[in-house]
């Protein structure tokens, strides 16, 4: 299952000459740039770790590619993510924000339909990667196929 969130994500990975160029229009459009990583990728999981700190002050987009080739190579097992602010409206507002890097495998996610009082239907987002503890939550399977290295 191929995770599908935020800008770009129903199309195909982009090169880095495309997001080079998605990260200095934003740039060009003064939105600061910061790059997070997780292996939780919930959509209610807005906190992601970030990987250095925003770049307020880089106006170039070569800086930030470098940073964002360190992050995924740091993290081959995570989500890695370019978030762009706009600070226009006196607030933290996401102007901007899509993958640049993600695990080998994704096994997605599974729907829970819990039945209520009166005939209500709740509803929530299972993650199967958060079956497994933190730091193995994407481990590439290995020969005999058991999930370790």
């Amino acid at each position: 299952m191929r995770l599908t969130q935020g800008a770009f994500s129903f199309l195909p990975d982009f090169t880095d000459e495309q997001i080079a160029k998605q990260v200095q229009y934003c740039l060009d459009h003064d939105w600061p740039i910061s790059i997070e990583y997780t292996d939780d990728p919930h959509p209610r999981n807005s906190y992601w770790e970030m990987h250095g700190l925003p770049k307020f002050d880089v106006k170039d987009a070569a800086g930030i590619m470098d940073d964002i080739r360190e992050a995924v190579k740091l993290y081959p097992d995570c989500y890695v993510k370019v978030n762009a602010y706009d600070a226009r409206l006196g607030r933290q507002t996401t102007a901007l924000s899509f993958i640049v890097g993600r695990p080998a495998v994704e096994p997605g996610f599974r729907l829970d339909r819990i039945a209520g009082t009166d005939r209500v239907q709740h509803y929530s987002i299972h993650s199967y990667a958060t079956e497994k503890p933190v730091g193995e939550r994407y481990a590439k399977p290995s020969k005999n196929g058991n999930g370790s290295h």
